[in-house]
């Protein structure tokens, strides 16, 4: 791209069907124009690793920053897909994307936020429950994430994992932080961090809440600590008497990772619409375990013959996420445009090549 090009005035983005339009700036993205515009288009990690912005272009020319070939492949970069999160519009251009929403409309703020708890749910997993500022209103949707801004400007993304009615009773957030070794913010999370303490951090991001304009039975599908925005789906669901038939699968290597297990449970007493399928990758005979067996998105695959009438949310480590979202579409007839997914994307996975 020429120096010419990076310089070329504003340009209008379309989104199709729902006639959306917004102006993108020169050098700027077209997920980060449409952020600040309030159009809702569907993103993730921002940072051109998990595909969850990928939508198709009808028409123009974009030009793209780093990516990973896992998240846009060489064939569907010929075949017009784009990385809206990555991918700078050089004209005008007109995107195919039928999630647009204007759910982005609740404002993006920064703010400033006090640990108030720190609790070790398991070996790996930390709950840090965050007080918010009592004077400033943060609205989110059950699904959504925050940024931490660390003192260098790097950011590390993580899910609320509390609905928001919750902040009707005290302004604060509740995350599950795994540890990842030799990671700069969690060896903090876990060795150094004390209740009291002030961070920054900016919200809410991303295009993960359930959809509540359908009456489709869900398959929640979490891997991990991808347990924290399902857990807010499952609260904002249990207080808005969202009945729809749904079933839960939540894998772990061993037992103690599904480190909210009890919680679950207790939650099953007042929704009986809600199933629990916990299933475990690489128990131990010291673990007894009697439950599901395997890699947690192959339960699904085996107990649902026809997904094409479900919608599915999925979270977790991006292959469990990939690996789903393929099997489902091309195996079990899921349609598409009903696989709703917030891959967790670690630093290490955003500069893979």
């Amino acid at each position: 791209m020429t120096s010419a090009e990076t310089a070329a005035a504003a340009v209008q983005i379309s989104v199709q069907p729902s006639g959306r339009t917004f102006t993108a700036q020169a050098g700027e993205s077209i997920l980060a124009a449409a952020i600040r515009s309030g159009v809702g288009l569907p993103y993730g990690c921002k940072d051109g690793a998990c595909g969850s912005c990928k939508c198709k272009k009808l028409s123009g020319s974009v030009v793209h920053g780093d990516h990973q070939s896992k998240a846009l492949s060489a064939a569907e970069a010929d075949a017009g897909f784009v990385l809206t999160c990555c991918a700078q519009p050089l004209t005008d251009v007109v995107l195919e994307s039928r999630h647009v929403t204007d759910e982005s409309a609740f404002p993006i703020k920064k703010l400033p936020v006090r640990v108030s708890s720190l609790t070790r749910a398991s070996h790996d997993v930390m709950i840090v429950r965050l007080q918010l500022p009592a004077a400033d209103t943060f609205r989110y949707h059950a699904g959504q994430y925050i940024e931490f801004i660390l003192k260098d400007g790097a950011r590390r993304a993580y899910s609320m994992a509390t609905a928001p009615h919750t902040q009707a009773e005290a302004p604060g957030v509740e995350l599950h932080i795994r540890h990842m070794p030799g990671g700069r913010f969690t060896d903090h999370v876990f060795t150094g961090m004390k209740e009291k303490e002030i961070l920054r951090v900016e919200g809410p991001f991303g295009s993960f809440f359930l959809r509540e304009d359908s009456d489709k039975p869900i398959v929640l599908l979490a891997s991990g600590t991808g347990f924290a925005p399902v857990k807010s789906l499952i609260e904002h669901m249990r207080f808005k008497g969202i009945a729809r038939p749904t079933t839960l699968y939540w894998g772990g290597r061993r037992p103690g990772d599904l480190y909210l297990d009890g919680w679950l449970r207790e939650r099953l007493a007042d929704m009986p619409h809600l199933r629990y399928v916990p299933v475990v990758s690489h128990a131990l005979a010291e673990d007894a375990w009697a439950g599901r067996r395997g890699f947690v998105h192959q339960a699904v695959l085996d107990d649902f013959a026809d997904l094409s009438g479900h919608q599915v949310y999925a979270c977790g480590a991006p292959i469990v996420v990939d690996s789903a979202r393929a099997a489902y579409t091309a195996e079990r007839g899921l349609p598409p445009d009903e696989f709703f997914a917030d891959a967790f994307t670690s630093e290490a996975d955003k500069h893979a090549g």
